[in-house]
């Protein structure tokens, strides 16, 4: 037969015997160190009393479950009834409990409890707020958010320094969190044209700009297409406070835009603007504003200019226009109407496309002759900025001042009075002018 199926009277024996020697081990040891481990002989005696105890539960347990063993399925006992012994089956219980392995199971785990407190984090509560003036579902966050802190005092269980089991006995709060505020974007509008408060937006249409957030409002002013406005609110998605050229008010925000929907409204606002300022009362003692580019698309692909000589010298305008002060656009459109565009005798034989230097009476002989073009235009800036554009003691060029010798205003009719006999020799400049700029377009 197996261990399994050991009846429980030998495993009393084997306890026994498993006592006794263990007794007999100690006496021996008793003998000979008896004056020292007094001790030692009353732990082994408590060991041995914790034993037995454990032998004498294991049985009552075995019994009070009510479990049976035998070596057969049935038994005979003596019946009043029939006067005879009569075979009665009984159930056999073939998973008996091993005594030996539970109490050697048992004897061996070490069970430990232990109270500690431990620093914990209380995370920090995010609030959110609504704002219709971001674009929908965008986040600012106005305060970041800080953990709290509180002290855990937690009760631990280990068996065989294996955690088993954690209870918390209590919590003390030492340090409250701070929240994190965030504001949260609702707008449709700013969402859509990817803008913000304060933004640069541009004009897709001609548009008013009203002193209240109706069209029956006071008319503030009348804004052209392309134009830029500073966003400064958003009271609702259909209407937008503005400023424009520094004038506060209200426009409708169906005909914004902005730089990152459309990428060419800037350039388009640029030369909006010089346009807008193009005009026969214009000042032409100031630079023009345009670039080197703009100088080349205006020269580029001109018709009557045939032999290319405005195209040709379109840098020199420029650096002229920039160096002297003087609108290089207005000079262009002198040399184009005092040379008829360069076809001139004057201008093919001397490289003088102002016919600087002619009289009435001998316009050809009378004339200046030049190494190059270049020569000539920089020439007749020069004259133009010290004599003609400026007031007098007006700060010009290399460290000198205008003596305004043939001064009558900034315009184009001003330099006409002293400058051409023609009386109509302004109007037929400014058409030139009018012609150039408006190939920017």
């Amino acid at each position: 037969m197996d261990n399994d199926n050991r009846q429980l009277t030998d495993v009393f024996k084997e306890l026994q015997q498993t006592r006794m020697q263990y007794e007999n081990e100690n006496k021996k040891k008793t003998k000979k160190i008896y004056t020292s481990n007094s001790n030692n002989s009353k732990k082994t005696l408590t060991i041995s009393i914790i034993l037995i105890f454990l032998v004498i539960l294991i049985l009552f347990t075995i019994i009070g479950a009510g479990s049976i063993s035998a070596k057969d399925d049935s038994v005979k006992l003596y019946s009043p009834e029939t006067g005879k012994k009569d075979s009665i089956s009984i159930e056999i219980n073939r998973h008996r409990l091993n005594a030996h392995n539970i109490i050697t199971s048992n004897a061996a785990l070490e069970t430990v409890k232990q109270q500690v407190i431990e620093e914990k984090e209380i995370p920090f509560e995010t609030l959110y707020t609504e704002r219709s003036i971001l674009p929908k579902d965008e986040e600012v966050v106005l305060q970041e958010g800080v953990n709290g802190k509180k002290n855990v005092t937690f009760v631990r269980s280990y068996i065989n320094n294996e955690l088993s089991e954690e209870i918390i006995l209590k919590e003390e709060k030492t340090l409250d969190y701070l929240p994190q505020i965030i504001d949260k974007g609702t707008s449709e509008f700013l969402f859509k044209i990817k803008a913000h408060l304060n933004d640069t937006l541009y004009l897709t249409d001609n548009s008013t700009l009203y002193e209240a957030m109706e069209t029956s409002s006071n008319i503030i002013a009348n804004i052209p297409k392309f134009l830029d406005i500073k966003l400064l609110d958003l009271p609702n998605e259909d209407w937008c406070k503005v400023s424009y050229d520094g004038i506060e008010g209200f426009l409708a925000t169906k005909n914004l835009t902005s730089a990152k929907i459309s990428p060419t409204m800037p350039e388009k606002c640029r030369i909006k603007k010089i346009l807008l300022k193009l005009d026969k009362t214009m000042p032409l003692n100031h630079s023009s504003g345009l670039n080197l580019n703009d100088f080349k698309k205006i020269f580029t692909g001109l018709s009557n200019d045939t032999e290319n000589i405005i195209y040709n010298n379109y840098e020199v305008f420029y650096n002229v226009d920039k160096k002297y002060n003087i609108n290089g656009i207005f000079l262009a459109s002198m040399a184009i109407h005092e040379s008829n565009w360069g076809t001139s005798q004057i201008a093919k034989d001397k490289k003088n496309l102002f016919g600087y230097g002619s009289y009435d009476d001998t316009p050809y002989e009378s004339s200046y002759e030049f190494e190059d073009y270049k020569d000539s235009i920089e020439l007749v800036a020069k004259v133009l900025v010290k004599y003609y554009l400026n007031p007098a003691g007006t700060k010009i060029y290399d460290g000198e001042y205008a003596l305004a010798t043939y001064y009558n205003g900034p315009t184009v009719a001003d330099v006409n009075i002293r400058y051409a006999s023609d009386t109509t020799w302004n109007e037929k400049v400014y058409s030139y002018m009018e012609m150039l700029y408006k190939r920017l377009e």
